[in-house]
């Protein structure tokens, strides 16, 4: 066997190959790329808001039909999964947040800020904030710069003519934080975004190695519903777990939070958090963290404010 045919062969001898692999980048590329968007110095406070030991801020992506529609789908049958969110879910959850007095965040995508104009004002007027969450759940890195830039934009006053109130904090959907995204989180004057993973804590972002005074209140996929509950009807991904072993998980995030006296932020989707046994989950983990004093519960945009 040849050198090169050993290579070929190797596990991951491909990966990053074709025109232009990434191991025969200069040292000026890969390190441009590392520093386009950092983590730079931490946030977390000494103490939180009244002296608090631990801020909690629960949110809410209110994706609903949009995870339908963004691949241009159609489907009645997955259109009507969504629709659960609205119809059942949300009402759930507005009335457990009022039952132990907990102030939330909601990330909307436009879209469904006009197909729920209604819904988005009583969220609202319930004391909760509502941030900006793509135009269609759309996937940011797939967009040119021009076009990821218009639809943010777009989304911003789609939220701000229905709510009342100008949002003053992003999640890109799903996560997809692309080259450009932090350019026009600058750009719209935005405090915080919620949709990276450096960290545990409250830190603010660099670009290109220099402050921006951007807040970022990072996510885990450990503190998010999906990746327990979600499932693809048309694959063999098909997850279940039992929502006590995922009280457990989120019991054990809360709890070390409490006790580096940090921060425990968690996300979830309405159409996957709000089924019954799914809500007593929440239920017991905000009774939970009720049962302990020193705890502040807070919206995505309180938190910001607070560290900034």
């Amino acid at each position: 066997m040849t050198k090169s045919s050993s290579q070929a062969s190797a596990p991951g001898a491909n990966a990053g190959s074709g025109p232009d692999p990434s191991w025969g980048w200069k040292d000026a590329r890969w390190q441009g790329i590392v520093n386009k968007v950092r983590a730079g110095r931490s946030l977390k406070p000494a103490a939180w808001q009244h002296g608090a030991r631990c801020a909690v801020a629960l949110s809410f992506d209110s994706d609903h039909e949009s995870w339908v529609l963004r691949d241009g789908g159609n489907s009645p049958a997955g259109l009507a999964s969504g629709q659960y969110g609205p119809r059942m879910a949300i009402p759930r959850i507005l009335d457990l947040l009022r039952t132990y007095d907990v102030p939330a965040t909601f990330f909307v995508p436009a879209v469904i800020a006009k197909l729920y104009p209604d819904e988005q004002k009583r969220v609202v007027g319930e004391g909760h904030e509502i941030g900006i969450h793509g135009w269609i759940h759309e996937r940011n890195s797939n967009l040119a710069p021009e076009v990821e830039r218009d639809l943010t934009l777009r989304s911003a006053d789609v939220l701000a003519r229905i709510t009342g109130k100008a949002p003053v904090g992003m999640r890109t959907p799903s996560w997809d934080f692309s080259q450009s995204t932090l350019q026009i989180i600058r750009e719209m004057g935005l405090l915080y975004d919620s949709s990276l993973m450096a960290d545990d804590e409250p830190y603010e972002l660099l670009e290109e190695g220099r402050p921006t005074g951007v807040v970022e209140l990072p996510v885990e996929w450990i503190r998010d519903d999906y990746p327990y509950f979600g499932m693809d009807r048309l694959t063999n991904l098909r997850p279940h777990t039992p929502p006590e072993s995922v009280l457990a998980i989120w019991k054990g995030e809360f709890d070390l939070a409490l006790r580096e006296r940090g921060m425990f932020l968690l996300t979830m989707h309405p159409h996957v958090i709000g089924h019954r046994s799914r809500m007593l989950l929440l239920e017991e983990l905000i009774r939970h963290m009720r049962s302990f004093s020193g705890v502040w519960f807070a919206t995505h945009e309180q938190v910001a404010r607070f560290v900034k």
